[in-house]
């Protein structure tokens, strides 16, 4: 059959119309291969920060009250005669302390100080005095705690005192023998009792002995805090044996007679 030239000529345009539209187009993607790699993935927002650790719990502790008595032994002597401000002392636990039934100071632990304060006995009147600290406890098993305390007692072998402070008296009685040599003077005992009255007037009263094996008698004014885990004990302990100072006999006025 024979065509129509005008119908060729529009089929040919559009042949080539379509053809001109698949050149333009992009070639369709390659399928993926078996063994290409994933994608990275994408990075993970990073986690939350650790909560700071929580503050240690402070172990457990025990309590020695307020008016505790410590009971302690001198282990060096000491003296009005020699001693010095921030010399130290050394002691030790008599007997063992317990709270609500349980050992937390054996006997046998050991105290350690230092001279304060030191006095020597006036040539007229005035007494040896001697003020000590307590600045450190140790225990059996090396635990150390500090302690800031003053003796309310002392058995010194003579009628020594000791006053709120802590402060060591003797008993000596310079005055008393100022006194009776003056009572005699003026009674006209004439040369020896001038005599006996210059003595007293050179001569100090007597020392102040704080002799080893001197008692002490501790009273706590402020509590003491033991880590319950470092005070396990069973045993009450045992302190060292020492001799307790003589017996001193008070020193009798200086008379002619």
């Amino acid at each position: 059959m024979k065509r129509h030239p005008i119908f060729v000529l529009c089929s040919l345009a559009a042949v080539l119309g379509w053809s001109a539209a698949v050149r333009g187009q992009s070639p369709p993607a390659a399928p993926p291969q078996a063994n290409s790699a994933p994608p990275a993935a994408s990075p993970a927002p990073a986690a939350n920060p650790a909560p700071a650790a929580a503050p240690t719990v402070k172990p457990q502790q025990i309590l020695v009250p307020v008016g505790t008595h410590l009971p302690l032994v001198l282990h060096n002597g000491v003296s009005t005669r020699n001693a010095h401000p921030g010399d130290p002392v050394y002691l030790e636990t008599l007997f063992p302390i317990l709270v609500e039934g349980r050992i937390v100071i054996p006997a046998g632990s050991y105290v350690s100080g230092e001279i304060t304060e030191t006095k020597r006995p006036g040539r007229v009147k005035g007494r040896g005095e001697i003020m000590l600290r307590l600045t450190q406890l140790i225990l059996p098993n090396g635990y150390s705690i500090n302690l800031l305390a003053t003796p309310s007692n002392a058995s010194t072998g003579g009628a020594d005192s000791v006053d709120k402070e802590g402060k060591i008296q003797n008993s000596g009685n310079k005055a008393g023998d100022v006194g009776t040599v003056a009572k005699t003077t003026g009674a006209g005992a004439g040369i020896g009792a001038a005599t006996g009255l210059a003595a007293v007037l050179l001569t100090r009263g007597p020392e102040l002995e704080l002799s080893r094996g001197t008692t002490l008698d501790v009273l706590l004014d402020r509590p003491i805090y033991l880590d319950s885990e470092r005070v396990q004990f069973t045993d009450p302990g045992r302190a060292t044996t020492l001799p307790g100072p003589p017996d001193r006999q008070r020193t009798h006025p200086i008379t002619p007679f």
